[in-house]
């Protein structure tokens, strides 16, 4: 385990949207959520080798419906990892421009996991909630992909196997992001009045290209989500 406080921070410091979630995550719910495929991976998975991934997308409940998003190594060399997606799925929920996002996660504390929470739309519409890489244990990437925005934020408070609070706002004109309770980055770039995107929740896993690839002796990874709810105006 990393230098973090596992057993979490504080709770966000922000004041609770009036409104009740419009979205609140049931990750047991095969109404809510696909496991194990999705069109953000060639021809729907389940191997994403072109992205630097060696996840090989698989629907067993235990490696998602829990809220705790796993992947085990393979005889063949990739991961067998748990993805989920509101895509496919028979609600069909997506988030929208003025939605609000907020969501609690534990990051992994093994090299080579890649977790994210992010959104997708035919090919496109992403934008990336966090992503996370511990062998850059303190920093988490933020990406507005739709109108190409980024930033990396570090701040001692993250690390691995720390919980961390996450909130966006997803602006017509700006993309806000929120790390427990801190207002980090404001894109200035939005998303535009008719953006619309699928939700996924998915741990992968590095091929080594960018960030470290698991070494030789893991053989198992996780990262956990707490919570994840969508506040609309």
């Amino acid at each position: 385990m990393g230098g973090a406080d596992t057993a979490g921070p504080p709770k966000a410091g922000r004041v609770p949207d009036s409104e009740p979630p419009v979205f609140t995550a049931d990750f047991t719910s095969t109404a809510q959520w696909v496991a194990g495929r999705s069109w953000a991976y060639p021809r729907g998975g389940p191997t994403n080798p072109g992205d630097n991934k060696l996840d090989y997308l698989v629907p067993d409940p235990a490696y998602s419906r829990a809220g705790t998003f796993r992947a085990t190594r393979r005889p063949d060399g990739l991961w067998d990892a748990g993805l989920l997606t509101t895509e496919g799925s028979n609600e069909g929920f997506m988030v929208r421009a003025g939605d609000a996002l907020e969501a609690r996660v534990r990051l992994p504390d093994v090299l080579g996991a890649w977790p994210a929470i992010w959104t997708w739309l035919d090919g496109d519409q992403e934008i990336d909630i966090f992503e996370y890489h511990p062998d850059n244990p303190d920093l988490l990437e933020l990406s507005n992909r739709v109108r190409g925005s980024h930033r990396y934020y570090r701040d001692p408070s993250i690390g691995p196997g720390g919980w961390v609070d996450l909130r966006v706002e997803f602006g017509t004109r700006s993309v806000v992001w929120w790390v427990n309770g801190e207002r980090v980055f404001a894109d200035h770039r939005g998303v535009g009045r008719r953006w619309r995107a699928y939700l996924i929740v998915n741990l992968s896993v590095c091929a080594g290209r960018y960030h470290p690839a698991p070494t030789p002796d893991t053989s198992e990874m996780s990262f956990e989500v707490e919570y994840l709810h969508v506040y609309r105006p």
